[in-house]
C-alpha cells in the first residue's frame, strides 16, 4: 500500500475514536456508491453527520483541509444523496470535514456544517 493510502487509513481510525470521544455514534466507515465513497457516517442528537477525513502527516506542504474541493464536497454530497435514499427516515443532516496533522503531534481541526 502506498504511503498516502496509509496515513489516510490511519486518519480514518484516528477518526473513529475522535467522534466517539465526542459522544457521536459510528454508523459507517468507507461507505460506497459506486465510485462514491463517504469516510464516516455518524449520529448525534438526532443529527447524521456524513464526515469527510484529510489527513497529512505534516502542516510543510498546507493544512489536510485545503485538500477538500468544491468537486470532493459535492463528491460527498451526491453520495449522501444516495445514502439518504437508501435510509429515508433521517431529516437533519450535516456535512463535516475532520482535517488531521500527524506531526509534529497529533491535531484535529473540526469544520461542522461545511456545506458549500
Amino acid at each position: 500500500m502506498a504511503k498516502h493510502n496509509e496515513i489516510g487509513k490511519y486518519g480514518e481510525r484516528l477518526a473513529v475514536v475522535f467522534f466517539e470521544n465526542l459522544g457521536y455514534q459510528i454508523i459507517h466507515k468507507n461507505w460506497r456508491y459506486g465510485h462514491l465513497e463517504i469516510d464516516l457516517i455518524a449520529h448525534k442528537r438526532g443529527v447524521l453527520h456524513f464526515i469527510e477525513v484529510k489527513t497529512k502527516s505534516s502542516n510543510r506542504y498546507g493544512f489536510p483541509e485545503e485538500e477538500v474541493s468544491k468537486q470532493k464536497l459535492q463528491k460527498l454530497i451526491n453520495a449522501s444523496e444516495e445514502f439518504l435514499r437508501a435510509f429515508p427516515d433521517w431529516q437533519n443532516i450535516q456535512f463535516d470535514i475532520l482535517a488531521i496533522t500527524l506531526k509534529p503531534s497529533i491535531a484535529y481541526f473540526l469544520i461542522e456544517d461545511a456545506y458549500m
